[in-house]
């Protein structure tokens, strides 16, 4: 009787493990000896305003290593080093991504060329825990011409994995780093696929399996920029190999960035795969700083061409008209209690309206307008401007300007006792405490060209982007702008303006010149002008650091003035005044006028 129940259990056993549960452990078997294997997917193209290529996948391979045992895994790290030059930090890297998710392959090398992979399948046998990928690489036909703009992809970070952007990723992905590939990640790194290798039981690769829960990738989503490749290519061509600086261009009645120019720059094709030490530390260690974005990420006095601000700002307020003379005529300075306070021309001016003051950039009027307004209609006016903000382009890491926003802000600096309402004359001229951007300078001027609101400056072409515009606006009546427009014109156009000896002989162009102090050496270079005058199409911002010694001309005004012609000529703009001749050279008495203030 007992062995009867014996035997029936066992059977009972027997039955439910063979029958039963065969679905479930068979399950399990395939589990056991079935990898996944990520399929990267091919990001979207990236192209200029006219269908240039400025970024594209092609063809790439890459070594990724398969979950095992950490001796087993040093190990074929060890015998892959000699083939693909790895270093023993190189190998202590992986090994360290791997133990982050031992479940999952880790990517070893990106990257490769034909002759590495050649040589590891060659000796199969021995590295049979390896997979050798082909999957989409990266390239940048634009090079260092627009890397500040496009920017550049790499493997994830440790910190990128935990932040909420990249919930859905896994280590080893490729995403953007700077520029338009991190702003538009999301389109354009389209989903990675996933397919399956049989394994045995050391881990190492049988055959490709087909399996049911493979899926292929799906490409990512091509963009089409408002950028001008040849417009950016031909300012990379004129601007001076041993200055720094930077330029940006927008169409004003739109908001989309025509160009956006940085210099020094580096080569994106360099972090495609992983840059490498060497590579890394030419770039990083450049006192150059060919990394910085000087047209988006950095700050400098805005000098001259914020004479324009407290133009708008004092005619806004009603003190003071376009042929206003103010008390005192310029004879070189102007003294406010026992300091005198400069003008670049040490001679002086003379006599000057605020058109003409404007047209001669002098320093003795808008200190006398700096006061006549009064330091907090100053400070406030400029605040409610949005000088205090980034303007939102669709970049990573624009920078917000800076102007102080009230008293309170010099109290808290310097202390109650500290200083003095001889502050508002710096900050006439574009000194002092504040720093903007090209990005928001050419924000506030491409509103003085058109009268409205400046639409949000925005890199991809984009109807709905065409159409945000700032929640500030000028606020000037409509004559008055354009008795503004008409000064600046005179800046150019007319003999005596500080922007005169480089004027376009094709277009009015109205503009400011500026000279900014700079602790670090000569001042600072700008232009800052919008052509056509009358219908302006382009709206551009230059500036060359060190780039007006006292000895020479300014360089941003002619660099400018090059670019606007070529973009106008490429976009079939018709002339809109009679052709010159050859603009002759300046004479030697203007070219050394230098000095802060122009």
């Amino acid at each position: 009787m007992l062995l009867g129940i014996v035997v029936v259990v066992l059977a009972a056993a027997f039955f439910r493990l063979q029958v039963l549960g065969s679905g479930s452990y068979e399950l399990q078997s395939r589990n056991n000896r079935l990898r996944p294997i990520p399929i990267p997917a091919a990001r979207g193209a990236i192209y200029d305003r006219h269908g240039e290529l400025l970024a594209e996948s092609i063809p790439g391979y890459s070594i990724s290593l398969l979950p095992a045992p950490p001796d087993s895994a040093r190990a074929t790290l060890e015998r892959l080093s000699g083939y693909l030059n790895l270093g023993p930090s190189d190998v202590e890297a992986i090994l360290e991504r791997r133990g982050r998710n031992p479940q999952l392959p880790v990517l070893v090398k990106d990257d490769l060329s034909f002759g590495q992979v050649a040589a590891v399948e060659e000796r199969r046998p021995e590295f049979r825990l390896v997979v050798v990928d082909t999957h989409p690489r990266r390239r940048y036909p634009a090079g260092s011409v627009a890397a500040h703009v496009i920017g550049y992809v790499g493997e994830i970070s440790e910190s990128e994995l935990d932040s909420d952007a990249f919930v859905e990723y896994e280590a080893g992905r490729i995403v953007g780093k700077q520029g338009v590939e991190r702003s538009y990640e999301s389109l354009l790194a389209g989903s990675a696929g996933t397919r399956y290798v049989e394994v045995n039981a050391r881990g190492s690769i049988v055959r490709e399996f087909p399996s049911d829960l493979a899926r292929p990738a799906e490409p990512g989503t091509d963009l089409t920029l408002s950028l001008d490749l040849g417009l950016q290519e031909f300012a990379d061509s004129i601007f001076p190999d041993d200055d720094r600086g930077g330029v940006v261009a927008i169409d004003p009645r739109n908001g989309e960035v025509l160009l956006l120019y940085s210099h020094p720059s580096f080569d994106p094709n360099l972090f495609v795969g992983g840059i490498s030490e060497k590579d890394w530390a030419s770039i990083r260690d450049d006192p150059r700083q060919p990394i910085l974005n000087r047209a988006a990420a950095a700050l400098y006095p805005p000098g001259s061409t914020w004479k324009l601000v407290l133009a708008t700002l004092a005619m806004r307020a009603g003190v003071v008209g376009i042929d206003t003379y103010m008390p005192t005529a310029c004879r070189g300075a102007l003294q406010y209690g026992r300091r005198a306070f400069r003008c670049w021309k040490p001679e002086g001016h003379g006599p000057l309206a605020l058109s003409g003051a404007i047209k001669e950039s002098c320093n003795v009027y808008f200190y006398q307008l700096g006061l006549r307004l009064g330091l907090d209609a100053f400070l406030s006016g400029v605040d409610g401007l949005g000088f205090n903000q980034a303007t939102g382009l669709d970049l990573p890491g624009e920078i917000s300007g800076r102007f102080p926003p009230s008293r309170d802000w010099y109290d808290r600096r310097f202390g109650k006792r500290g200083w003095t309402e001889s502050v508002v004359l710096n900050l006439a001229i574009g000194q002092g405490e504040t720093e903007q951007s090209l990005l928001r300078m050419a924000q506030f001027y491409s509103a003085l060209a058109t009268g409205r609101s400046p639409v949000v400056p925005h890199l991809l072409q984009s109807e709905v982007l065409d159409q945000v515009r700032e929640n500030w606006s000028l606020d000037l009546p409509e004559a008055r702008r354009l008795e503004l427009v008409s000064a600046l014109k005179r800046v150019v156009n007319e003999p005596g303006g500080t922007a005169y000896w480089h004027r376009p002989r094709e277009w009015v162009m109205a503009g400011k010149t500026g000279t900014a102090q700079n602790p670090h050496g000569e001042p600072h270079s700008w232009f800052i002008g919008f052509a056509p005058a009358d219908d302006p199409r382009i709206v551009i911002v230059a500036i060359v650091e060190n780039g007006h010694p006292d000895d020479r001309t300014s360089r941003a005004v002619p660099f400018a003035s090059q670019v606007v012609s070529r973009y106008l000529r490429d976009e079939g703009v018709p002339p809109d005044r009679p052709l010159e001749g050859p603009v002759a050279s300046p004479p030697a008495s203007v070219a050394g006028a230098g000095g802060v203030g122009q």
